[in-house]
């Protein structure tokens, strides 16, 4: 088969109505929620006792030091702190592409915005039963501050996708708008 030829099978498979019928198999809508899923679980079992700030700051300052230097106890707490609300604002970030990924493959007319304003939605429903879960804990505190904290770091990564979306795919305008 020719390089040509091979490239008139691909545009003809990539061109076939058959997109629709693949979103309503079930292996489509459990890659498109999967990951979602998988993040859930992984703030489930970060929202533990287990990695409450007592159980981290050993190994969280071995690993400063070893990657930064020697921290001075005085300032450890708030070196601990920081590193604790920046895992916040990541992991919450990446939850929220997550999210937003989900909803462009469930909803794919629906547009960029009301999929990022769902993926935010989802965001800030798992941070708030996190915090809410975390209020049970004796070594946790479960505060809105850190949902707030949580869609910051979620709206941000929904902008730089966007904004990735945008230069990538810049002929796609009309229908994610």
């Amino acid at each position: 088969m020719t390089s040509s030829s091979l490239a008139r099978r691909r545009t003809i498979t990539l061109s076939k109505p058959a997109q629709a019928t693949d979103r309503k198999s079930k292996r489509y809508w459990i890659s498109a929620w999967w990951p979602v899923l998988a993040g859930i679980c992984v703030i489930a079992l970060e929202s533990t006792s287990y990695l409450g700030s007592d159980h981290t700051a050993g190994p969280l300052r071995w690993m400063w030091e070893h990657l930064f230097g020697r921290v001075p106890d005085q300032n450890w707490d708030i070196v601990h702190h920081y590193i604790r609300k920046t895992g916040h604002f990541i992991g919450y970030g990446t939850m929220g592409v997550l999210w937003l990924r989900a909803w462009r493959m469930s909803l794919p007319r629906a547009g960029l915005l009301l999929d990022a304003i769902l993926a935010l939605i989802g965001t800030a429903i798992v941070a708030s039963t996190d915090e809410f879960h975390q209020s049970f804990l004796a070594n946790r505190t479960g505060i809105p501050s850190d949902v707030l904290l949580d869609c910051f770091g979620a709206s941000v990564l929904l902008l730089l996708a966007y904004i990735a979306l945008r230069i990538g795919a810049p002929k796609r305008r009309s229908r994610s708008a």
